[in-house]
């Protein structure tokens, strides 16, 4: 007996559509440091954590909007027009599941970071935090060691 095949995969048909649509909602870590790099116009990234966690760090160009202030603030502070790159801690948490929810409510097109800060941090990207912009060593659980991209 296959634990794998237990429940039949779905049809190719459905399966692109299914990542396709996955893909839309979503990006992650390495994708979004890239397009931080080369100044890719018309992204926000929002980190959507409370104040105690940004200040412990938090992206370089992220702005700070915790999810719960979203719907009083995001009009005023976010240009229309621009899509919104929510993250929060990381896989264990849905605060960017939320924001990206809020964000969506108020028209904005939106997705989701997945890894958050955790892989980001992990895969040795720059943080910020109220001592200037450090990088840690990159996690050889998330990045190959010799600086290689993955390529994926």
């Amino acid at each position: 007996m296959s634990f794998v095949l237990l429940t039949s995969p779905a049809s190719a048909e459905q399966a692109v559509s299914h990542f396709a649509a996955k893909l839309s909602y979503e990006t992650d870590v390495s994708d979004v440091h890239n397009d931080l790099e080369a100044g890719v116009p018309g992204l926000v990234v929002v980190d959507t954590r409370g104040p105690d966690a940004w200040e412990q760090g938090h992206l370089p160009g992220a702005i700070h909007l915790p999810t719960r202030q979203i719907t009083e603030r995001a009009t005023q502070e976010i240009p229309p027009g621009v899509v919104a790159v929510t993250y929060c801690w990381g896989p264990g948490c849905n605060g960017s599941t939320k924001a990206a929810l809020e964000f969506a409510k108020l028209g904005y097109q939106v997705k989701e970071m997945i890894g958050g800060y955790e892989y980001w941090v992990r895969e040795g990207f720059p943080v910020r935090t109220v001592n200037g912009v450090r990088r840690r060593q990159g996690d050889e659980l998330t990045v190959v060691p010799t600086g290689a991209a993955c390529d994926c």
